[in-house]
């Protein structure tokens, strides 16, 4: 367990990884937000669950709740580095659901709802699973406090 531990923590990423965590959990995360509490314009669950019923995500609200979870609270997983790793799984999951589902067969631009920004989101989160949070994260204050705590 420690090992497993250890493995979702452990990063030698240094700013970098905070260059791309931060805006990647600042978008996801206002997304998340349109979706839950119909912030910055969304429809709320119950908008968005209507809507993810209407292009066969059923049943939509549960998956508006899912998606909205996954974005927002992900999101925000990723600004601060808290579980890194496991926050990127859920939000390139989410992406791969969004890119196929809805985007796919849209063409590729952003301007026909094509896959390009679905695709971005993917890639950069599935970059954060292998880079982790890095040297300027909870995941690393955590990991840290954790080998203190094991040398006591």
């Amino acid at each position: 367990m420690k090992n497993l531990i250890n493995k979702t923590l452990d990063s030698n990423a240094g700013l970098e990884a905070v260059i791309l965590r931060v805006p990647i959990g600042l978008i996801l995360a206002a997304h998340g937000s349109q979706k839950l509490f119909a912030w910055f314009g969304g429809y709320g669950l119950d908008g968005t669950g209507q809507w993810m019923a209407s292009v066969g995500l059923t049943p939509g609200f549960a998956m508006a709740l899912l998606a909205g979870s996954a974005e927002f609270f992900g999101g925000v997983a990723l600004i601060l580095g808290l579980l890194t790793r496991p926050a990127a799984i859920i939000n390139a999951l989410t992406m791969l659901v969004a890119l196929f589902w809805v985007h796919w067969g849209h063409g590729f631009f952003l301007d026909t709802h094509g896959i390009e920004y679905a695709l971005a989101l993917l890639s950069a989160s599935t970059a954060l699973i292998f880079i982790g949070g890095g040297q300027y994260s909870l995941d690393a204050l955590i990991e840290t406090k954790l080998l203190e705590a094991e040398d006591e």
